[in-house]
Formats: C-alpha cells, sequence, structure tokens
C-alpha cells in the first residue's frame, strides 16, 4: 500500500484495483522467495494485498477518519517507486462493515476498525471492487484469532498497537536494537507500571473523607440525603436549610397568593439547589432569590427528593391504617401514638414543618391556602409507599387525609408547642 494525501487533507491508504496491475510477477517485484515468504507472514496480520501493485488513480483509497487517535502518516512518494508498504493496519479484533451515510456521503464505503480505536474510510467508484476489498479484508479478519497474540522467533510478545515495518532491514535493526517490537512492547509495559505504581502510592497517601470534610475540601450535599445523616452532620435535629426557608417565607409575608400552590421558576429553583448544595455561605435575601415563589419550591424540592420520606417507609402502613379509623377519638390517638414514635430528626422536623403550615393556613383569606390546599400540596411529598402499587390512587386520598389530619389536630398532637 502507498501513502498520500486527499484534497481534504486526509491521510490515505492507496489499494490496489484489479484495473492497474501490470504484466510480471509479483515474485519479482517483492524480492526472492525466502523474502516473499517472511512478507507473506507480516500480510496475514495486516491489511494488503501483496498479489497486486498498488494504484496509482487517487480516487481508489481509504482515507483514516480525521481527529482520531491514530493519523497516518506518509512521506509523498509516488506510488510507483514504492516497494514495500509504509504503514500496515493490524486486523487481528479488527472489524469491516459498510460506512454509515454520516460518516460519508460518498457511495461504496467500507469502514474498517481496529482493536485500538482506530477508523478507516475505504472508497472506489466502482462497487465490485469495494465488494471484492470487502471480502478480502473480513476473510483476512476471520483468520485471525484474537486469542493468540503475535510472537516472534524469540517467542517473545510483540506490540499489537506498534507500526510495523516490512521489507529486509535488518541492517538498520543491528544498528538500533531498541526499535524492534519486542522493545516497544517493553517499554510500553514499564511506563505502564510506572503509572500504577504512582497510583498506588497515590491512593495510599490520600487523607481520609473525614479529614477532608473537617477543612472543607468535600462538603456533601443536602438535597437527596437521608434526614438522619444530614442533622447528624449539622449537629442538630432539624435541618438549617428547612429553617432557613421557613424564617424567609414568614418574613417576606405570608398573605402572598398561592403560597406553596404556585410553582417557582424551575431553572431558579435549580440555581437555589445547587447554591445549597456547594455553598456553606446560602444567603436567601439575595436578589436571585426574591421570587417568594423559589424559596417555596426549593422547600417542597428538598423534602420531595429524601431518599426516605418524612413520614417513614415502614410507618406508611400504619398511618393508612390509623387514618381508617371510624372513631375520631382512637383515630386521633392513634396518630398522635404513631407521631411520638417516629425518630427525633423526622419528628422535630415534622414539627417545625407543620407549625409553620399551620401559620400559613391562617392567612387563608389573602393566600387562599386552606387546609385541604396544603395538604393536597404536601400530602404525596411527606408521606409515600416504598413501591409503586396498584392502589396508587386511593392511597393518595389517604396521604392528603393524613396531612389534613395532623394539621387539624396539630396542638393535640404537639402539645408543647
Amino acid at each position: 500500500m502507498a501513502g498520500g494525501q486527499d484534497g481534504t487533507g486526509c491521510t490515505c491508504l492507496g489499494l490496489p484495483t484489479p484495473s492497474s496491475e501490470p504484466s510480471g510477477n509479483a515474485m519479482d517485484r517483492h524480492g526472492s522467495p525466502a523474502q516473499m515468504a517472511g512478507f507473506i507472514a507480516h500480510v496475514e496480520q495486516t491489511f494488503s494485498t501483496l498479489q497486486q501493485p498498488c494504484c496509482s488513480a487517487p480516487r481508489n483509497r481509504a482515507r483514516c477518519l480525521p481527529g482520531h487517535d491514530h493519523p497516518l502518516s506518509f512521506p509523498q512518494k509516488h506510488p510507483a517507486m514504492l516497494t514495500t508498504p509504509e504503514h500496515t493496519v493490524e486486523l487481528r479484533g479488527a472489524a469491516v462493515s459498510w460506512a454509515p451515510k454520516e460518516k460519508s456521503s460518498k457511495k461504496n464505503v467500507l469502514n474498517l476498525k481496529t482493536r485500538d480505536g482506530s477508523e478507516f474510510l475505504i472508497q472506489h467508484d466502482s462497487e465490485p471492487i469495494v465488494a471484492t476489498w470487502q471480502k478480502a479484508i473480513a476473510d483476512s479478519i476471520s483468520k485471525l484469532s484474537t486469542d493468540f497474540p503475535i510472537h516472534d522467533e524469540n517467542g517473545n510478545v510483540g506490540d499489537f498497537g506498534a507500526k510495523e515495518r516490512l521489507g529486509n532491514n535488518k541492517d538498520e535493526d543491528k544498528k538500533n536494537p531498541a526499535s524492534g517490537p519486542v522493545a516497544s512492547s517493553l517499554g510500553s509495559e514499564s511506563d505502564t507500571s510506572k503509572v500504577r505504581n504512582r497510583l498506588r502510592k497515590l491512593l495510599q497517601k490520600r487523607p481520609p473523607l473525614q479529614f477532608l470534610r473537617e477543612r472543607g475540601y468535600i462538603k456533601d450535599q443536602v438535597f437527596g440525603c437521608f434526614l438522619q445523616t444530614l442533622c447528624e452532620r449539622e449537629h442538630g435535629t432539624v435541618p438549617g436549610f428547612v429553617q432557613q426557608c421557613i424564617q424567609t417565607v414568614e418574613h417576606r409575608g405570608l398573605d402572598i397568593d398561592g403560597l406553596y400552590r404556585i410553582s417557582g421558576n424551575l431553572a431558579t429553583i435549580q440555581k437555589l439547589r445547587y447554591k445549597v448544595d456547594h455553598d456553606e455561605h446560602l444567603d436567601l435575601d439575595d436578589g436571585r432569590w426574591e421570587d417568594v415563589h423559589v424559596i417555596t419550591g426549593a422547600l417542597k424540592l428538598f423534602f420531595r427528593e429524601l431518599p426516605e420520606p418524612l413520614f417513614p417507609f415502614s410507618y406508611f402502613d400504619k398511618f393508612i391504617t390509623a387514618i381508617k379509623i371510624f372513631d375520631q377519638v382512637k383515630r386521633s390517638k392513634c396518630i398522635r401514638d404513631l407521631v411520638c414514635s417516629l425518630p427525633e430528626t423526622n419528628r422535630d422536623t415534622m414539627k417545625v414543618l407543620f407549625q409553620h403550615l399551620c401559620r400559613v393556613i391562617d392567612y387563608k383569606e389573602q393566600n387562599r391556602m386552606s387546609v385541604q390546599s396544603v395538604a393536597i400540596v404536601f400530602g404525596p411529598t411527606l408521606l409515600r409507599p416504598e413501591t409503586e402499587e396498584v392502589n396508587m390512587a386511593m392511597h393518595m386520598v389517604f396521604q392528603n387525609q393524613i396531612v389534613e389530619h395532623v394539621l387539624n389536630q396539630y396542638s393535640y398532637i404537639f402539645p408543647d408547642s
């Protein structure tokens, strides 16, 4: 194969065509029979057809895709002046297929992918010729087994990714013994070993996670964190972000229409979420968060993204059973006992949140947020089953009723508030 460049600047591989074969024996063009035997051994692992000469027509070529890791480069020589290929392509583990339209707009284009990630486009105007090439490449690939590496005469393993040099050039090898594939493989293995040792030392020297947290290099996220874990990290029983949101909403006014019902700008809410997760110093009085619906939207998002809701999964069926009790006194007592039995962080956070929601309901004439409206908004957020069930619609009714009951019986459930 001969090398050159086409008009697009892509490196090309010259491919033989049946029409360009001159008279004469291919054995005469490539040296003695002994040389030819060694030459064929390389041919079985490379993409070339030595029985035919290289074509001088510029359109019969294989183009290397631009931007790939291993672009091909060749000296600017006329194909007729070359007796051996300037470059070979390792076919062991390769794959050949027809190129899709997004890779080439031309017809009759083959796409050759090697095991090292390189890709080559092979094109000819004649469909029969390209079909012949495709069959020859596919046959060569099928003959090569990917289970056995390439061995040299001494039994050493060669480098699959090395660029092989064909031809009889023993004098140069004697002058530069490190240029062979075995030396390249040893050098590559040595470099890989050095990198592994450096990585191993780096991992051994890395500081513990707790140290990085104490120094402030790593800050655990707030959104999507378990409530118990978040409170332990903050050394409290109610997340600081929840308290900060509640204080801001109450400071700006509880008489705002559609409080917690109207959604804020989703993009701004996501920006606030990112700020909370990556910045310890959150200022909700910043002008970026001037819309109170952004604050309420972020607070609802926090509870919605808890891995386990405020009403834990293990309590879901218990609360559903309690809300179905017909007797009102027994129902209230059962729900109060369930709330009191919740983990401390869940109970205290529920107490703070529902106290705030009761204040919102006190302004229902201005904000049009009744008990039923608040229960519809927070029911599915605070209480949900661990797995989706068939009677999900019926559960949603009970979820809203449970939240509504806690709001109506807040003073009875939390007498010390």
